[in-house]
């Protein structure tokens, strides 16, 4: 039975769909982000190996809580272009918000993309059916109970299967808290537009000293559309997590975390530079390793990650074949190399800390030849210089964990 919160939610999203999206913009740029990039779901919960062509095994997706689309509408896109059997479900509790989304497949022509009415809480009752894959952004942190959500949605996944989440992050989002906690002491009882007019008006008004004017990683209030105001400010229900809070959620719902997006984020030895500590950090599992990271940064305002049903072992792809494919998650590898050639240096922000990482010399020639298509081996043949398996796969190794790192590079297998 749906709660008084629960209502006030779903309210909420009916009066303010959110993100805000316009249909039209469809014919201008898909929407891309993570989770639920197919490269990534391929990467990080098939060990690069499911096909997802015409020859491949049918798919389906849930999309729960799937608000405007985005999550959907891109991962409708991508399944579309491989041209195999595949299904994506939206899912959402608000009429308007999913009213957006279809008008967004509408417009791109989308035939692989069905929406439902409901809560992710109902779906033994919704009768869905089973998936190979679930998404749920955004969703977790605004339900009463996370852990029933995400058993709720462990039940739906097929044993294979895996899903991707995001759930807002603690200590990237210093301030957003203090403000709910003062909006709601000066707007109880208001209306909601009363409600945002205040916020707007507190926003002019915070001195420098206050928490969120010194957060220089949430920018949501300034984009100046209701819903993204509403949704960070005002929310009737919101929580964030740490690192370790991630773990014993899915470990009660019996799911592994696979991998972090960006993974180099949640990696201590981007922010150390003392050798004994980096030997340290070195030292920890995983999971504390992800912990002292995210410690570091400081910058972390969502958690983006992927998990899969039970042990995690095997599930992420890696480079460990001449038969491995590498795969640029975006873009063109001819266009990266040549912005790489001149100093061999990559360099990339990570919510505001700017890293740089020196290349080996063969990384632009290796980059050049990286299509999607050829394997390693291919690559390696194709190289016109003179170097080894070895070499090679020395330098393919050092650009391959830098370019996964900031979530470039990818891999799959022959088979997919």
């Amino acid at each position: 039975m749906a709660t008084h919160d629960d209502e006030t939610v779903r309210a909420q999203y009916e009066a303010y769909p959110y993100p805000a999206r316009d249909p039209a913009d469809e014919a201008k740029r898909l929407v891309t982000g993570s989770p639920s990039h197919l490269a990534e779901i391929n990467h990080y919960l098939f060990a690069g190996a499911r096909d997802f062509g015409p020859g491949g095994p049918p798919f389906r997706a849930l999309i729960a809580g799937g608000g405007t689309g985005d999550g959907a509408i891109m991962l409708a896109q991508h399944l579309a272009d491989a041209g195999g059997d595949a299904e994506v479900v939206h899912l959402d509790i608000s009429r308007a918000s999913a009213d957006i989304a279809r008008a967004r497949a509408k417009a791109r022509k989308l035939t692989n993309l069905r929406f439902e009415q409901g809560s992710l809480l109902d779906l033994e009752t919704l009768g869905l059916g089973s998936f190979d894959y679930i998404d749920c952004c955004g969703v977790l942190h605004h339900l009463d109970d996370p852990e029933t959500g995400l058993k709720s949605l462990a039940a739906s996944l097929n044993d294979q299967g895996g899903m991707g989440l995001m759930v807002y992050a603690d200590l990237g989002r210093t301030g957003v808290y203090h403000i709910q906690d003062a909006l709601r002491i000066l707007t109880a009882g208001d209306a909601p537009s009363a409600q945002l007019e205040s916020a707007r008006t507190l926003l002019a008004d915070l001195p420098e000293t206050n928490w969120l004017k010194r957060n220089p990683w949430v920018a949501d209030h300034l984009h100046g559309d209701d819903a993204g105001l509403f949704d960070l400010l005002l929310h009737s229900r919101d929580r964030a997590y740490r690192v370790r809070d991630i773990f014993a959620l899915t470990t009660a719902a019996d799911l592994s975390v696979t991998a972090f997006i960006e993974p180099a984020r949640y990696d201590p030895e981007t922010y150390l530079r003392d050798d004994a500590l980096i030997d340290r950090a070195r030292k920890l599992d995983w999971p504390d390793a992800c912990a002292l990271a995210e410690l570091l940064a400081g910058s972390i305002k969502r958690h983006v990650f992927y998990v899969a049903k039970g042990d995690a072992e095997n599930r992420v792809a890696a480079p460990d074949s001449p038969n491995a494919i590498p795969v640029l998650r975006d873009g063109d590898g001819q266009n990266l190399a040549q912005g790489l050639a001149a100093t061999r240096r990559l360099n990339a922000d990570l919510e505001g800390l700017s890293v740089s990482y020196a290349l080996d010399k063969r990384a632009p020639a290796i980059l050049s030849r990286v299509d999607g298509k050829r394997n390693l081996a291919d690559i390696h043949a194709a190289l016109t210089m003179d170097v080894t398996w070895e070499d090679f796969k020395a330098a393919f190794d050092d650009l391959y964990a830098k370019l996964n790192g900031i979530n470039v590079m990818l891999l799959r297998t022959p088979s997919a």
